[in-house]
């Protein structure tokens, strides 16, 4: 019985060899980037046999065989109707500043988007500004309303606009919201969104959570983005969630969730539209392309290009990397970034870097204290290093700073939904927009510099001096950085 016994130790160990050693094989040739590569192996070193796991859970972009297909057939018909936009007279890039030219054509070359002029911008940046906002609009809406979000939690004026969606559908208004299942899980079995479906609005679950099939795709790929369409004429997208602030996450201990929305009018609500087909379509099959933006702009109203950049499964891979990295690093003065989770890739790390050794002002404005205990251990692994290259950080004492926004030489500005992590840079459907506008810009510039003001600056010789816990917990959360 003994030698039975061994024997069966012996080959659990042998399969648990070949098991291990097939894995790290396909970490290696994968082709990322070699820290995440790295960081994978230490996992699956260092946790036996839940490293494994957690690798097939978390450790390659795997959207599901339907979606996948789907995505994949989906690509050549919607590029064809971006191209489309390449006719309309608000695509001039001969008149487009030279701010955003290479951005124009990076997206236009990849994905068949061009940067837009002809638009109107606002921008929102107080919860009750936002909700009013939408709540106003929704109520002029006359045939359709697209909306998509991260979370929907109902309380205070997220009510308000669940009651005008009922309103409108009532007087048959076609209304389509879809909702990241993970996300909206508690907003699912609400009494709400009971209501919102029996007045006729069409609610489905984006990349419904199945733990039967956590093996066939990754359950924490995420439907992140935030969009909002109305009768192809108003758009709204920034970094928050349909939710009060008063009412969401009130026992986290972080405080108000801080967050700002962009009100659109002109051609790019055209281009958020089709973005939010684009998702429609991977969830249910269903198709159906927005109209045409117009192009008819006047010679008067050339302002405000605006250039979307979506990103996610079934789109160009690195899109958004790319675009902030040639963001950055063409930087001549000055680069102000806010983002509440930061835990970059090791080449956003490298350009943040390289750009502040050339003498460029860069600026990071980040939450001091994180509803994600790992990530807010993840992100103060980097600071020594960028704090010697010259970058300053500032923690923003005065909630949880959710905006998520990028000002360049204070002339241009991405903001949308993109966090600077390896969630948001390379799995979750992200959307950004890039605004070459000066006067939007400087409010934007303005809003960054009131969270400054209710930050703390970090000193590089106090953070020199930290203890050998704290960095030890930052070089453990780091590890995991790969599936924050």
């Amino acid at each position: 019985m003994q030698e039975f016994y061994q024997a069966l130790t012996l080959i659990g160990f042998m399969l648990y060899w070949i098991l291990v050693a097939g894995v790290t094989i396909r970490v290696v040739i994968k082709r990322r980037s070699v820290s995440v590569s790295l960081a994978w192996l230490m996992i699956i070193y260092i946790l036996p046999i839940f490293g494994v796991i957690f690798y097939f859970l978390f450790g390659e972009l795997n959207l599901g065989k339907k979606r996948a297909e789907r995505a994949k057939a989906m690509f050549d018909p919607y590029e064809a109707w971006f191209l489309k936009l390449l006719d309309c007279n608000a695509h001039l890039p001969e008149k487009t500043p030279t701010h955003i030219t290479h951005i124009d054509e990076l997206c236009t070359n990849r994905m068949g988007i061009p940067a837009l002029c002809g638009n109107t911008l606002s921008l929102q940046d107080t919860p009750q500004k936002i909700l009013s906002s939408i709540i106003q609009d929704i109520e002029q809406a006359r045939d359709f309303i697209r909306m998509e979000f991260y979370i929907w939690n109902e309380g205070g004026q997220a009510n308000g606009v669940a009651s005008a969606l009922i309103r409108a559908s009532q007087r048959g208004v076609r209304c389509q919201v879809l909702l990241d299942s993970a996300g909206s899980r508690v907003f699912f079995s609400s009494s709400w969104c009971k209501m919102m479906q029996d007045a006729g609005i069409k609610i489905v679950q984006a990349l419904k959570v199945n733990p039967a099939r956590m093996f066939l795709r990754r359950l924490d790929l995420r439907q992140h983005r935030k969009i909002i369409v109305i009768d192809d004429a108003i758009a709204y997208t920034g970094s928050m969630n349909l939710v009060d602030p008063e009412f969401f996450k009130q026992n986290a201990g972080v405080g108000m969730w801080i967050d700002v929305m962009v009100r659109i009018t002109g051609p790019t609500v055209n281009v958020l539209s089709a973005i939010h087909c684009w998702d429609w379509e991977v969830e249910t099959g269903e198709r159906s392309f927005p109209q045409a933006p117009e192009c008819h702009i006047e010679q008067d109203n050339l302002l405000h290009p605006i250039q979307v950049v979506p990103s996610g499964p079934g789109m160009p891979e690195n899109l958004i990397q790319q675009v902030l990295n040639i963001s950055i690093s063409r930087a001549s003065h000055s680069v102000t970034i806010t983002t509440p989770y930061f835990v970059p890739s090791e080449e956003l790390l490298q350009t943040l870097r390289t750009t502040a050794q050339r003498g460029v002002k860069v600026e990071l404005i980040l939450p001091k204290n994180n509803d994600s205990i790992m990530v807010g251990w993840a992100s103060k692994a980097f600071y020594a290093e960028l704090l010697s290259a010259g970058v300053i950080i500032h923690e923003f004492a005065g909630g949880l700073l959710h905006t998520k926004s990028v000002v360049i030489d204070q002339k241009y500005c991405l903001i949308g939904t993109v966090n600077l992590d390896v969630r948001s840079l390379w799995l979750n459907f992200e959307v950004t927009l890039v605004v070459d506008d000066a006067e939007f810009t400087q409010q934007l510039y303005w809003l960054q510099n009131t969270y400054i003001e209710q930050s703390l600056t970090v000193n590089e010789q106090q953070w020199q001096q930290r203890s050998l816990l704290h960095r030890f917990l930052e070089r453990v959360f780091y590890l995991f950085s790969p599936i924050l």
